[in-house]
């Protein structure tokens, strides 16, 4: 229910929801190496609630940040709202687009420690740290300019946004650590990216699920959790940051035998249906699902192409359904969207048609044999 109500708020342009300082927290703790001296941007965080802006500014000192940035849009639903910590004073006006920029935390209350207290108060008291945009939109001017000032972005944008987003962090060559979902790994401005390495996985969120908090009354509510609070499953972090887990390798531990793993009809490739099954002696083509991306790395295997991608597909040669394939598909009660002159792979058992869900092309580098 959370991911269909997901749906529909996208549809809606109303996918604003913000992430937990836990799952922050969680994640970034594989990345310090890579923030020393850098400058971060944060340009789709309100201030007043941003949990990436109270990481980044809580821990400015132990990370060795050179600056901070935080920017928000006009009309954030929660800006000005309710806060954990009241940054800003009460004449600040609400709805307003804002920048926030940090050089330097230190221990200007004089109670021993640095923490966000010494942030609220720098704020309150220094007129350069806090200003106005005119609309805060990350597409336009005005933040395109603290973009090029940053060395890494770290945020979660808006998820009906994010072929835009990811787009213009490429276009300006930046360093990223962003939220996602895993639908956008097979997106056509994504998967490429993927495919060359320029992209990838992060940690990821336990369970790949995620519990963010939404400033709207009419989104699903997570059961287990507040009642202002969205559980979205197959939520991932998407970075060009290097870490350990993408250099682990897969524990191959399943043998190659053409009954388990029958071949599509319409293309020279294998289907494997879980990631745990993949053969460790096999060294063509295989179909894995999507969720195999959380186990990939670039040293094990090679990305051959997304078969959702219909011009790839065409490209590649994979022949089109027919219609003879279609009229069997649809005896059997299938009502998926698929038509005679679409390129999708496809098993054939048993006198059956089998659409196998989102699979993700790959080929193992170094095959072994025992």
């Amino acid at each position: 229910m959370a991911n269909k109500n997901l749906n529909a708020a996208k549809k809606a342009k109303k996918d604003e929801f913000y992430t937990q300082i836990s799952d922050i927290e969680r994640e970034l703790q594989h990345y310090w190496p890579h923030f020393r001296g850098k400058t971060v941007l944060c340009n789709c965080d309100d201030p007043y609630e941003s949990h990436f802006f109270k990481y980044f500014a809580g821990r400015f000192n132990q990370l060795g940040l050179r600056k901070l940035i935080c920017t928000c849009y006009n009309g954030s639903p929660i800006q000005g709202g309710e806060l954990t910590l009241p940054l800003f004073p009460t004449e600040e006006p609400k709805k307003k687009a804002h920048k926030l920029v940090i050089t330097e935390v230190t221990d200007v209350n004089g109670d021993g420690v640095v923490d966000l207290t010494d942030v609220e108060y720098l704020i309150r008291n220094d007129k350069n740290v806090l200003s106005t945009l005119e609309t805060g939109d990350f597409r336009s001017p005005e933040c395109i300019a603290l973009l090029k000032e940053a060395d890494i972005v770290v945020t979660n944008p808006p998820f009906s946004l994010l072929r835009e987003y990811i787009a213009q962090l490429m276009a300006y060559d930046k360093k990223f650590l962003i939220v996602g979902h895993q639908n956008a790994l097979t997106y056509k401005e994504v998967f490429p990216l993927i495919k060359e390495n320029k992209i990838w996985l992060g940690y990821g969120f336990k369970g790949a699920a995620a519990h963010f908090t939404s400033p709207y009354e009419d989104i699903a509510t997570a059961g287990d959790h507040r009642k202002d609070m969205i559980r979205v499953s197959g939520v991932i972090w998407l970075t060009n940051l290097d870490h350990n887990k993408r250099h682990e390798e897969l524990d191959l531990v399943c043998r190659y035998s053409p009954e388990q793993y029958p071949k599509y009809e319409n293309y020279d490739a294998i289907d494997v249906a879980k990631t745990s099954e993949i053969p460790y002696d096999y060294s063509g083509i295989m179909g894995v699902p999507v969720t195999f991306m959380y186990k990939y790395s670039p040293d094990q295997f090679e990305i051959i192409g997304n078969p959702s991608d219909m011009d790839w597909s065409r490209g590649q040669g994979i022949k089109p359904m027919g219609k003879e394939t279609i009229e069997l598909l649809r005896m059997q009660g299938n009502k998926s969207h698929v038509t005679a002159n679409m390129c999708s792979i496809y098993l054939k058992s048993k006198g059956k048609i089998l659409l196998p869900y989102s699979r993700i092309l790959i080929r193992n580098k170094h095959p072994r044999q025992l």
